[in-house]
């Protein structure tokens, strides 16, 4: 309604989709929550950029694989798609249900 709220059409990955391509080495996990939720748990090797600075960081992100979004249930990761595609950014992908439907899987997590 008045475009107020658009909707952002990203390509979702499932947490088990996104464990597996993460233990692979296939992605790279980039966390858009902020620093005291990042302190509290995270995923395994997964990258830190909130999305409070992600313009600023997007530069130092690596390249070498796709990135795949995620924070608390999905509404920052969708931002984070947002703000790379209108950087010109190919970074469209992030994980369904974030580290909530992470952590319900049963997947490792680290404080």
């Amino acid at each position: 309604m008045f475009g107020f709220f658009k909707s952002v059409q990203s390509n979702s990955v499932s947490v088990e989709d996104a464990y597996a391509r993460a233990k692979h080495g296939e992605i790279r996990l980039v966390d858009v929550r902020e620093a005291n939720e990042w302190s509290q748990i995270h995923v395994p090797g997964a990258i830190h950029a909130p999305l409070s600075v992600l313009v600023e960081r997007l530069p130092q992100l690596p390249t070498d694989k796709p990135l795949v979004f995620y924070c608390l249930s999905g509404a920052r990761s969708r931002s984070a798609i947002q703000i790379c595609r209108k950087l010109g950014l190919p970074h469209e992908t992030d994980m369904a249900g974030g580290i909530t439907a992470w952590r319900s899987a049963g997947l490792p997590v680290e404080p």
